[in-house]
């Protein structure tokens, strides 16, 4: 069982980023602690689109299981892989 909140938190601290860089959010507080079942079967979590000051983030999903990943905010030379399945 897992949380937006959760997730999010995670994969921001892997880009050094921080709940204080959010910009807008799309989840409520209540949506972001909402338990789920992020691993395989069916997609449980709500969709959401998050904003920091240098990336925006969004859910993913394959075969059911559920993660968070993201962008970046501004145009770069980065490019994105394929995303989901």
């Amino acid at each position: 069982m897992a949380t937006w909140r959760e997730l999010i938190a995670l994969h921001m601290s892997y880009l050094n980023e921080n709940w204080s860089d959010i910009i807008s959010c799309t989840l409520s507080d209540d949506e972001l602690d909402v338990k789920f079942d992020s691993g395989y079967g069916r997609v449980e979590g709500v969709p959401f689109t998050l904003w920091t000051t240098r990336r925006v983030y969004f859910p993913v999903k394959y075969d059911g299981a559920e993660w968070v990943d993201s962008v970046p905010r501004n145009p770069c030379d980065k490019k994105t892989v394929h995303i989901g399945g």
